[in-house]
């Protein structure tokens, strides 16, 4: 099958809109080869783009990580995906390097295939556990496209669905006071990314989340912090809620969980939370989560981001960009490597986008403020690969 003939039959039996897109931008790359931060087109002729969006966290150890694929094999050489209802040694393994990995602050664990899933998990636990229904999260979020999931987001994923639930409520990310006025004694939990991705990458500002958690403790509401894109080392910490020295209710994870070979997320709870499940154990069930090729890939993730010098490595690459990105049109929002590159006009974002694609960098605008572009290379890339990144991206925009 050839390119034309490929995006023919997506445009008639998987996704027309994005076909339409991709061809009047000259979006056409189809992937082919792939490791490390790169990947080539699977066509003529053989372009290749260094991957600097990396799928929302995927990727966060590059392409093919050679570790985590030789952990899936070896499962795949003895097991299968396993049954939900027994327990398995992987899973009970990678729960417990989950919840070590918070210091036993969230030591319950449930396991799921997606983000979304894991987050409509967070939505019930909070809702059984208070008895309240209020669900409160921030404009310009995002954390999935499932059925509670998708209630906490934003008009544009909801209403072509009729998904707009009653309880939830949004407010502006960064303003304490609506926080404060929005939480109150029908509040189930507040739910927010750390870093809103989709939101252009924000950095919450000094005292904002303490706050929000402060809020939480007063009045009697869970915090959950969706960590499908900020956790597993992204910004420099574990978690990034470990920057403000805070403790969630809540911490969700998934994508770069997967190592980018078998999709597994997880929701991590307080054990009060996780007691829910003592008196209702078959209450919750997800068929592939927690697969046994999945908690492979998740031990072998924790394993390689917790090493020793990994988290140091990441800041100081992600301070190299942030250096080497100086002087350009655009102002480098940072913590760690979650990176987003904010222009002045609207739309700029997108525009970015385009450019870099042409020059060899696939990175994505962020879709809630499209004067950002999301920038989120592998953590595993290195100082000769960061530098070559910077080079094209001078080469593009001095």
């Amino acid at each position: 099958m050839d390119r034309a003939s490929l995006f023919a039959s997506y445009r008639d039996h998987v996704n027309a809109g994005k076909i339409d897109t991709f061809e009047r931008y000259g979006f056409d790359a189809v992937m082919g080869k792939r490791s490390g931060i790169r990947f080539s087109d699977m066509y003529e002729p053989q372009r290749s783009w260094i991957n600097c969006h990396g799928n929302g966290g995927v990727f966060n150890l590059g392409h093919r990580n050679p570790r985590v694929l030789e952990s899936v094999r070896a499962s795949l050489e003895v097991a299968d995906i396993g049954n939900h209802h027994l327990p398995t040694p992987g899973r009970a393994d990678l729960a417990q390097a989950l919840s070590d990995s918070t210091g036993g602050l969230l030591p319950g664990i449930v396991f799921g295939v997606g983000g979304g899933e894991a987050i409509d998990l967070a939505i019930k636990v909070t809702r059984g556990s208070t008895g309240r229904p209020g669900i409160v999260s921030a404009s310009g979020g995002y954390h999935g496209h499932t059925g509670l999931a998708v209630a906490t987001g934003d008009a544009e994923y909801r209403d072509p669905f009729g998904a707009t639930l009653p309880d939830f409520t949004q407010v502006g990310f960064n303003d304490l006071d609506a926080m404060a006025s929005a939480v109150d004694n029908t509040t189930a939990a507040v739910i927010l990314e750390p870093v809103p991705a989709t939101l252009g990458m924000p950095i919450p500002g000094p005292g904002y989340l303490e706050g929000v958690r402060s809020i939480c403790l007063e009045r009697g509401a869970m915090l959950i912090m969706d960590e499908v894109q900020t956790g597993l080392g992204r910004t420099g910490r574990m978690w990034a809620y470990q920057n403000w020295g805070i403790e969630p209710d809540v911490v969700v994870t998934g994508k770069g969980l997967s190592g980018g070979i078998y999709p597994i997320s997880a929701t991590l709870m307080t054990r009060d939370l996780h007691s829910l499940f003592d008196e209702h154990p078959f209450s919750h069930i997800s068929t592939f989560g927690g697969a046994e090729p999945g908690c492979a890939a998740g031990l072998t993730v924790l394993e390689i981001v917790q090493s020793p010098g990994f988290f140091e490595h990441v800041n100081e690459l992600g301070a190299r960009f942030e250096s080497g990105l100086a002087g350009l049109p655009f102002t480098v929002r940072r913590l760690g490597m979650m990176m987003g590159l904010s222009f002045a006009a609207p739309d700029a974002g997108m525009v970015a986008a385009k450019l870099l694609f042409d020059a060899g960098i696939f990175a994505v605008y962020a879709n809630n403020d499209t004067s950002v572009l999301q920038f989120l290379p592998p953590l595993t890339t290195t100082n000769e690969e960061a530098d070559e990144i910077i080079s094209i991206v001078r080469s593009v925009f001095s």
